[in-house]
């Protein structure tokens, strides 16, 4: 991942498009990428078998919400102290983990709906 300059995220947050999600991660999270294309697949196989875009706008959202995350290192760093620390801990600890995971999770929710309803 390449470095941000005083806290600030690495790229601007993309469009929620296909294309633009696509080379937000391969600038940010190039590791991603396998599994960015591998859940297209599968949202479009999906979509395709139900005649329906759900699966496609949930793979959008889902790969937003990542993109806004990663593109912020110390947010980025802060969730995977948290992810390791729900692995590992018991109790109280790992209640304060998945706390501090959905609490990451559910900002980022928000800011990719904000961006979504500013585009309308």
């Amino acid at each position: 991942m390449t470095t941000s300059a005083a806290g600030q995220p690495l790229i601007p947050q993309p469009p929620a498009t296909l294309a633009a999600l696509r080379q937000a991660i391969s600038r940010i999270a190039p590791a991603a990428l396998p599994a960015f294309t591998r859940e297209l697949d599968q949202a479009a196989d999906q979509s395709r078998q139900g005649s329906d875009l759900a699966p496609l706008r949930r793979f959008i959202a889902q790969w937003a919400v990542y993109v806004h995350i990663q593109r912020q290192p110390h947010l980025a760093a802060d969730l995977r102290r948290w992810e390791d620390t729900a692995e590992s801990g018991e109790g109280p600890q790992a209640r304060r983990a998945a706390s501090e995971i959905g609490r990451i999770l559910d900002a980022a929710h928000a800011a990719h709906a904000a961006v979504g309803l500013a585009a309308r």
